[in-house]
């Protein structure tokens, strides 16, 4: 039997591989999707806001000079010391980390800026507040910042001397409807826990140690925008993307018995699979590594760590081309199985930009690993040593899959 060399291997090879990129091209829906693709995710990243405002803006009602100086006569009748009152004068509360403080007139007032009838600005000279009437036409004010006012907590006027001696008293939260509900909760406290100090009196629960609290990386201080995490998002949707491309590119050769007549040339069943994989891989590794180029994610630090994360993503990708491919009898059935596929492997890549800790059950989805290891190094910035147990699990999957891609399209070739 006479054996094919090295170099005719890779002639075969090559020759399959111009023959795909030229039915590629000619399929004229893919190749313009590819490009708008890639302009429009990279145009949609720079519109993105790049920056996080990690600021809460508190509105209260009536100011707080004006709260403190309506409880200090109650307070002294109480007997509070000279001490005392002078403590609770000098007392910050603006200065709070990551509190901005806007003191409102009257809980009218506060609450027509929540429902935005009412618009606040600040002053760029003097740092004085302005209010705007939306209602009334009022025109903007120049030089001056809108603050948005999302939340606002309205105090009587007597609240100091009703707590201080023991009374029930009310007071009103006003919040838009899009405040979180853990954000309303956490002013909830903000109010009982004033009370309590106020009263003298320690607050009936006992919490825990910090460290109690904080699960996986404390990223307090350390946000990401919107725009950082769009970066892995993105590059994660163009191997997603690709997948359709190469799985129909596939299930057209199948079905016009394209491998069937290539069989019978020197051609072997491995050359052909050698070609699919080369050609599915280097074209989402090529189109991934573009989109991350646009949104500017390498950096000299990373470059070569994300070429192997996406080196990895697009082989695994690639395999799942290949079972779908395989799988679809004709374009509608192609269309079905490769949202079957992909939209679970979409999961991951919405998981790991959220704080917290991702499911066990998200965590065993195939993509989980190349989606967690773009948002940790282009986002977090972690390296080699932080990357390798993740890089072995990806790497563990797409060897998998490929092998059962493999599997099957030999089997379905075979079988034409």
């Amino acid at each position: 039997m006479k054996r094919t060399s090295p170099g005719s291997c890779g002639k075969i090879i090559g020759a399959i591989m111009l023959k795909d990129l030229r039915l590629y091209g000619r399929n004229k829906v893919y190749v313009v999707l590819t490009v708008l693709t890639l302009a429009c995710f990279g145009a949609l990243f720079w519109l993105i806001p790049g920056t996080v405002d990690d600021t809460i803006t508190l509105a209260v009602s009536p100011p707080l000079q004006t709260i403190i100086n309506g409880g200090k006569e109650a307070l002294r009748e109480l007997g509070a010391s000279l001490e005392m009152l002078q403590e609770l004068e000098r007392a910050e509360f603006a200065e709070a980390e990551g509190l901005q403080l806007v003191e409102l007139e009257s809980a009218a007032q506060l609450r027509r800026a929540v429902e935005g009838t009412l618009e606040i600005y600040r002053a760029n000279k003097d740092g004085g507040l302005i209010l705007r009437d939306t209602v009334a036409g009022e025109k903007k004010p120049k030089d001056a910042q809108r603050v948005r006012i999302h939340i606002g907590i309205a105090f009587p006027d007597s609240f100091i001397a009703a707590v201080a001696g023991g009374e029930k008293t009310t007071v009103t939260i006003y919040a838009d409807g899009g405040v979180p509900e853990e954000i309303r909760q956490a002013m909830q406290s903000f109010v009982r826990e004033v009370a309590y100090q106020i009263a003298g009196r320690e607050l009936p629960v006992e919490l825990p140690a910090e460290e109690t609290i904080i699960l996986g990386a404390d990223r307090n201080g350390a946000q990401a925008s919107m725009r950082d995490k769009m970066r892995p998002l993105l590059a994660f949707f163009a191997l997603i993307l690709e997948t359709f491309a190469m799985a129909s590119l596939i299930s057209t050769e199948l079905l016009q018995r394209t491998a069937t007549a290539l069989l019978v040339t020197p051609m072997k069943m491995w050359h052909f699979l050698a070609a699919k994989t080369l050609f599915g891989t280097g074209l989402a590794l090529l189109q991934g590594l573009i989109i991350l180029a646009l949104v500017g994610a390498f950096t000299p630090a990373n470059w070569t760590l994300l070429l192997a994360i996406m080196l990895f993503g697009a082989l695994l990708f690639t395999g799942v081309a290949m079972l779908i491919g395989a799988a679809g009898k004709d374009f509608l059935d192609q269309l079905i199985y490769a949202l079957l596929f992909s939209v679970p492997l979409m999961i991951p890549a919405f998981a790991v930009l959220f704080p917290g800790t991702a499911a066990a059950w998200v965590r065993v989805i195939p993509s989980y690993p190349i989606a967690d290891l773009l948002a940790n190094v282009t986002i977090y910035g972690s390296g080699w040593s932080e990357s390798l147990g993740s890089l072995g699990y990806a790497l563990l999957w797409g060897a998998v899959l490929y092998t059962m891609s493999l599997l099957v399209l030999k089997r379905k070739v075979e079988s034409l």
